[in-house]
């Protein structure tokens, strides 16, 4: 995706999931805003996380304050301004919970172990699924896009 004076060259105009992705969908990108939900706060915080290249997280948390993903606030020691998710950030929360899931599913032999996310009481958080007007599930199968 290109960028023009900050504004994304949208991928595909008109579709929402195609909008979402051009903003969010690298994987940088979207492991930065998992680890900013689980605390990470500095730029060192994520680096440390992630592994990533300096450089390239620079880029990422400067397009996703750019975009109003995160913003930078002022740390409380007064030292470097730290991140934090924007409430378009956190709105990204059950995303991450979807890719959690299915990664559990489908990404771990059976048996193998993986981290675990856990609610205030401390209960294994389970999976989601939408459900339409009638109470039954949604599928991609029962349900179309409208253009």
């Amino acid at each position: 995706m290109g960028e023009s004076a900050g504004i994304p060259q949208w991928t595909d105009p008109n579709c929402p999931v195609a909008r979402a992705t051009d903003l969010v969908g690298d994987r940088w990108s979207m492991l930065i805003i998992r680890d900013a939900m689980d605390g990470a706060r500095t730029f060192t915080d994520f680096q440390q996380r992630t592994g990533i290249a300096r450089n390239m997280l620079a880029d990422r948390l400067r397009r996703l304050t750019g975009y109003g993903i995160m913003t930078r606030v002022e740390a409380p020691a007064g030292k470097r301004k730290h991140y934090e998710l924007t409430a378009a950030g956190e709105e990204l929360f059950p995303v991450i919970l979807a890719l959690r899931h299915w990664g559990e599913g489908h990404a771990f032999a059976e048996g193998e172990g993986h981290s675990v996310l856990v609610d205030a009481a401390g209960a294994t958080v389970a999976a989601t699924e939408p459900v339409g007007t009638d109470g039954n599930p949604l599928t991609s199968r029962n349900t179309r896009v409208v253009r």
